[in-house]
């Protein structure tokens, strides 16, 4: 994991504390597999018009999966 992913994992793992205790916490290797789509999704389009909706629905729901919404 690089550092810049280990970060956000540690970030994650502190909202966990907060806000995310009715679901299962995730791996460092979940959380890594999840990172890297929702970051292929952010690039794939600057504006959300330029995604199409399935991107953007699986956008929603990993943000809501990684407690960034």
């Amino acid at each position: 994991m690089d550092p810049q992913t280990h970060k956000r994992y540690l970030d994650y793992r502190q909202r966990y504390e907060y806000f995310g205790r009715q679901k299962a916490i995730l791996t460092a290797v979940q959380f890594s597999a999840f990172d890297a789509e929702l970051r292929a999704l952010q690039g794939k389009g600057g504006e959300r018009d330029a995604r199409e909706d399935e991107d953007e629905a699986r956008l929603v729901e990993l943000r809501a999966i990684l407690l960034l919404d």
